[in-house]
C-alpha cells in the first residue's frame, strides 16, 4: 500500500491531469480570464498556524455575532480553535474554483475584507495569517471546474498522513486548512457562526447597530458560557405550546431587545418563522434527518468517490449523478436542521376543538349525492402529506377546520369550487 504523501500546489495540480500555471505572490493580479480552480501555497510548511493574534482580535471586534461554540471567543480562544486545523506538513492552504474569471476570482479574495461577505469571502481563514505576503497563488484552467475542485480536496486528503489526520480537531473532514467545506458540502466542525457581516445586497449595518450587536452579544455571551460550563453537550431546545395558536410565531433565540435584532441583522441571516409540527411530526423530522446524516450521506459521499475513480470527471454520468443525489440531499438537510431549529410543538386540545394535531372526522356529500365519512389529521406545513390524509393548518380545507367543533358546518373555497363538511368527531 503506497504511504500518503504531501503534495504541493503543482505536484496537486498535475496529479488530477492537469497544467500548473503560476505561480505569483500574493496580492498579484492573476491575468487570465475563463473557468478554473485556484491554489493557494505556504513558500515551506510550517509546524503550528501562524495565526494573527491581532488580526483575530480587529475580526471579532468587527463582527459583533462571531461566536465560537455558542459564546462569544476571546482572540486567543479563537486562534487556538483554527490551529486545531492546522495540517502541520502541508503548504497548500486553500482550493477554490470558478465557472467565470480565475483572474476575476482571485482578484475578489484579495480585496475581501476580513469578516465581509463580498466580493468573495472563500478562503477567508487566510486573511489571519502572519504570513500572507508569503503566499503564493496557482491555477489551472479548465472547462469543469467543479468536477477538478472535487478531484482536488480528495487527492490533498489522499496525501495527508494517519498521524496529522489523527491530530486534527474533526478528523472526519479533511481539507486545506483554510476550506471550511467541501465540494460535497462536508463541513468541518469547527464551531465558529456568525463570522461574516451583512451582505451589502441586505444594506451596510450602521455603526451604532454594530454597537448595539456588540452589547447584545457579550450580554449573551455571558449567558451561554454559563450554560456551556455546566453542560457542554448542550443541544438547542424545541418550543412547546399547548395552544393551536403559539403565544409567538418567532423562534426565542430570534426575540428581544433591538440589539438582538441588530445582530442577526449583523449576521446576514433573518431570524427564521416558527415551524408548527406536531409531538408526532417532530419525530418524523428528527428521524429522518438522522437518516440523511447517518446513512444516505455517507453512502452518497462514497458512491462519488467511487465514480471519480473510473476518471474523465467531465464526461462521468455516474459521477454527475452522484452529484446530482448528493446536491438533493444536503439541501433537504439544510431545510430540516432550519426547520428542527425553529419547531413550535403544538399540541392538540383535547379532542373538543380542531387544532394541529387532531384527526377530524367529517361527513360530506359526494357528487352522486351520497355522504361520506372521510378524516384528516391536521399538522403544520412541514409534516403535510395529503396522499396519507395528513393535511396542513394553513392549507384551505385545513384552515377552515381549525378551531371548530363536532357538529359544525364548514365549506371550503377550493380551486374546483366549493364543497361542504359537516364536522362528526375530534380526536
Amino acid at each position: 500500500m503506497t504511504e500518503p504523501r504531501s503534495l504541493g500546489a503543482a505536484e496537486l495540480l498535475r496529479s488530477v491531469g492537469l497544467l500548473a500555471d503560476g505561480p505569483v505572490r500574493w496580492g498579484n493580479p492573476v491575468r487570465v480570464g475563463g473557468p478554473g480552480v485556484y491554489l493557494v501555497e505556504l513558500a515551506a510548511a510550517q509546524k503550528t498556524a501562524p495565526v494573527d493574534h491581532m488580526l483575530v482580535a480587529h475580526w471579532i471586534e468587527r463582527v459583533p455575532t462571531l461566536t465560537l461554540d455558542g459564546a462569544r471567543p476571546t482572540q486567543r480562544e479563537l486562534a487556538v480553535r483554527m490551529g486545531e486545523f492546522w495540517l502541520p506538513d502541508e503548504t497548500v492552504l486553500y482550493i477554490g474554483m470558478t465557472n467565470l474569471s480565475i483572474g476575476g476570482r482571485v482578484g475578489a479574495l484579495l480585496k475581501t475584507e476580513l469578516g465581509d461577505r463580498r466580493p468573495h469571502s472563500g478562503g477567508h481563514w487566510l486573511k489571519t495569517l502572519t504570513v500572507l505576503p508569503e503566499l503564493r497563488v496557482w491555477w489551472a484552467s479548465t472547462a469543469a471546474p467543479e468536477e477538478y475542485e472535487d478531484a482536488l480536496l480528495a487527492a490533498f486528503a489522499q496525501g495527508v498522513s494517519p498521524a496529522a489526520r489523527a491530530a486534527l480537531r474533526d478528523s472526519s473532514v479533511v481539507l486545506p486548512w483554510a476550506n471550511l467545506q467541501s465540494a460535497t458540502d462536508e463541513r468541518k466542525q469547527h464551531g465558529i457562526k456568525g463570522a461574516l457581516l451583512v451582505d451589502e445586497a441586505d444594506g451596510p449595518v450602521s455603526k451604532a447597530e454594530r454597537l448595539a450587536a456588540a452589547a447584545a452579544a457579550r450580554s449573551g455571551a455571558t449567558a451561554s458560557g454559563k450554560r456551556s460550563a455546566a453542560d457542554p453537550t448542550r443541544r438547542t431546545g424545541v418550543l412547546r405550546s399547548s395552544s393551536a395558536r403559539p403565544r409567538s410565531t418567532t423562534p426565542r433565540a430570534a426575540t428581544g431587545s433591538r440589539a438582538a435584532a441588530a445582530a442577526i441583522k449583523a449576521a446576514g441571516r433573518p431570524a427564521g418563522p416558527a415551524v408548527q409540527l406536531s409531538a408526532e411530526g417532530l419525530i418524523a423530522l428528527r428521524a429522518e434527518l438522522d437518516e440523511l446524516i447517518n446513512v444516505q450521506r455517507p453512502a452518497i459521499v462514497a458512491r462519488i468517490a467511487a465514480a471519480r475513480e473510473l476518471g474523465d470527471l467531465k464526461e462521468n454520468s455516474d459521477y454527475h449523478e452522484a452529484r446530482r443525489e448528493q446536491s438533493f440531499a444536503e439541501g433537504r438537510i439544510r431545510q430540516l436542521e432550519d426547520q428542527l431549529r425553529n419547531a413550535v410543538v403544538v399540541e392538540g386540545t383535547g379532542g373538543s376543538v380542531v387544532a394541529i394535531g387532531s384527526t377530524v372526522v367529517v361527513e360530506r356529500m359526494d357528487p352522486a349525492g351520497a355522504l361520506e365519512t372521510t378524516s384528516f389529521k391536521i399538522v403544520g406545513a412541514a409534516e403535510a402529506n395529503p396522499r396519507a390524509d395528513k393535511i396542513s393548518n394553513v392549507s384551505p380545507i385545513g384552515a377552515a377546520l381549525v378551531g371548530r367543533k363536532p357538529g359544525d358546518a364548514v365549506e371550503v373555497v377550493i380551486p374546483s369550487g366549493r364543497i361542504g363538511f359537516r364536522i362528526l368527531e375530534v380526536h
